[in-house]
């Protein structure tokens, strides 16, 4: 991979130096201007179809006006986020070490360099940014038109021979003789248009495209764990599970109750065709990072679980049932042994709440062992337990405080009408995942459920439009799904089936439209973000000068223009000052 990209830098330095050269000696035209890699290529065709589709005014400017009201609004929340991401990095540097985003590289849209956006998605994330693109600028050119700001030059933008956008070049004098009011919405124009675009195509996206795509049956494997019983089995990536001993599983609800029902032996059927048998043994998939410090996790494979206080054990109930006996375990692998208690590990005690408040430390590790009497062995036998009681019940709890055991009689607190500890709680036992099987699920009906509009609703319409736009890099934020969605790309379509309003089109066209969709709406919603941001040369800067201008003219003082002109370039320099710490900050502190 490192050569490809020295070949690719080679290449994009030896055409920068060709083009120079030509361009130094007066070789190209003057319509091609070169800067860099850059290459610009301008023509004055396209203006009268602008002259043309300009002719209704009054509903341009009516529909301008709309997008100067939306980029303000989204300028002023844009860069209150950024400024306040920059000083949260500066006064909690720790914490930003710890971004699940920390590389530069992942502010640019570049497929394969932001690691993001992988190579398999490029073709469709160049085609929604040209359309972006494409949009943004003949916005500024259409209301150019309308408000009779001439047009030097139309043009499209080549890095190398790439072409990654469009321009429109409006007279500069012509312009600056424009009233505030048509400049603002000039400038507002590119991003209405691509907030319109990504209205849209997500309009499209949920109804008919979506509507066409359903999860295929069966548990949809991500991954499978290195050394496990499935890897071993030959199970993995883009596989989907149909059966367990001739018992259909559509599935992981229905994978994991035939699992704990079924012995240590099993036939596996993959993708409705192939049936494997799968020996299962217990391993250990995760830990919270410091607390087994005497099992080694290095290497290609997971500690294998051999005994439980001197017991063997050959599945995740046989281990569960071990650890139920006792408090205190002693816990033998292949990889080393430890002796720890084994209860729910607790991440935080919260504060102000119901354990919290019987005194238990609140930054150190905690691990529930005993509620009422009930034995607690993992974080959802908690949950089990708390379902039997009611706010307001008073409890004993028993827990081991940096190995020392402890009891607290606590009064339960209330969250969403249930009962609550008030503790935030690791997956496990004493945050130890254990699993006898070996596979991680991809979450297919969730990204699906996305790309459909949510459950309905104003409410669910909102929920799938935020997880389509953090879709790309889910996994970065989210504990509990390990991968991100880049579209349906290589073997994840083997985990939906095509049919519906759109089925007669097949399977291919289909996700390449569906694709398509997801791409241009989340590329266009993050481009007219990122311009509204009040910095130059960004078109929120330009919007920030003429609001600052017709709010400075009414103000009784002198040398109103320096005013101004002072205030915009005091916002934008903090603006850009902010942006590059939010980007570059957690790298240079992790």
């Amino acid at each position: 991979m490192a050569n490809t990209w020295l070949w690719v830098l080679a290449g994009i330095a030896i055409y920068t130096l060709v083009v120079m050269s030509l361009r130094a000696r007066g070789v190209l035209p003057d319509s091609v201007r070169v800067s860099g890699p850059l290459v610009t290529l301008h023509t004055t065709y396209g203006r009268k179809l602008l002259d043309k589709l300009s002719r209704p005014r009054r509903f341009w400017r009516a529909w301008s006006n709309i997008g100067v009201g939306m980029s303000l609004v989204v300028m002023v929340g844009f860069g209150a986020v950024i400024f306040a991401s920059a000083i949260f990095i500066g006064l909690r540097p720790e914490q930003a070490a710890q971004s699940p985003i920390r590389n530069p590289q992942n502010a640019l849209v570049i497929p394969g360099v932001n690691e993001f956006l992988p190579l398999s998605a490029a073709p469709e994330i160049v085609t929604g940014l040209l359309l972006g693109l494409v949009v943004h600028e003949g916005g500024h050119g259409l209301l150019c038109r309308v408000e009779d700001i001439d047009i030097d030059s139309l043009g499209l933008v080549f890095f190398a021979f790439i072409p990654i956008g469009a321009f429109v070049e409006p007279d500069e004098e012509s312009r600056a003789n424009a009233d505030r009011g048509a400049q603002t919405r000039m400038f507002a124009a590119g991003v209405t248009n691509n907030f319109a675009l990504t209205a849209i195509v997500f309009v499209l996206l949920f109804g008919p495209v979506a509507g066409s795509i359903a999860v295929a049956p069966g548990a949809a494997v991500g991954d499978t764990f290195p050394g496990s019983a499935a890897a071993e089995a030959g199970i993995g990536h883009g596989d989907r599970i149909t059966a367990l001993n001739g018992t259909t599983v559509d599935n992981q609800t229905e994978l994991d109750r035939e699992l704990s029902r079924l012995g240590g032996t099993v036939a596996v059927t993959v993708n409705g065709e192939e049936t494997v048998t799968v020996e299962r043994y217990p391993v250990i998939t995760r830990v919270v990072e410091g607390q087994y410090s005497n099992i080694t996790f290095d290497g290609d494979t997971l500690p294998r679980v051999e005994s439980v206080n001197g017991t063997a054990v050959s599945s995740e109930g046989a281990f569960r049932e071990a650890v139920t006996a006792r408090e205190i375990v002693s816990l033998e692998t292949d990889r080393g042994d430890e002796t720890l208690p084994v209860g729910a590990f607790v991440a935080q005690v919260q504060p102000g709440n119901a354990l919290a408040a019987e005194g238990a430390p609140q930054n150190t590790s905690l691990i529930v062992t005993d509620i009422g009497g009930q034995r607690v062995v993992n974080a959802s036998a908690l949950g089990d337990v708390l379902d039997g009681y009611e706010p307001g019940d008073e409890v004993t709890v028993t827990a081991y405080v940096d190995g020392e055991r402890e009891t607290y009689t606590v009064t339960l607190g209330e969250q969403d009408g249930e009962a609550h500890l008030g503790v935030e709680l690791r997956a496990g036992y004493s945050g130890m995942v254990v699993d006898d099987f070996g596979i991680d699920t991809y979450p297919a009906a969730t990204f699906l459920s996305f790309l459909s509009g949510g459950p309905g609703g104003l409410e669910g319409l909102f929920v799938s439009i935020s997880g389509i736009l953090f879709m790309p890099f889910l996994a970065a934020f989210s504990p509990e799904i390990s991968y991100n969605f880049a579209g349906f790309t290589g073997e994840i379509v083997n985990f939906y089936t095509v049919g519906g309003p759109l089925g007669f089109l097949g399977g291919g066209l289909v996700f390449l439209l569906a694709n398509v969709l997801f791409w241009t709406g989340w590329i266009n919603f993050n481009l007219a973000v990122f311009n509204c941001i009040p910095a130059f040369p960004l078109d929120g800067g330009h919007i920030l000068r003429t609001s600052t201008e017709a709010i400075v003219s009414r103000l009784p003082v002198s040398n109103r223009q320096s005013l101004a002109s002072t205030i915009t370039m005091g916002i934008t320099v903090t603006m850009l000052i902010a942006l590059l710490a939010t980007i570059l900050g957690p790298a240079l502190l992790s």
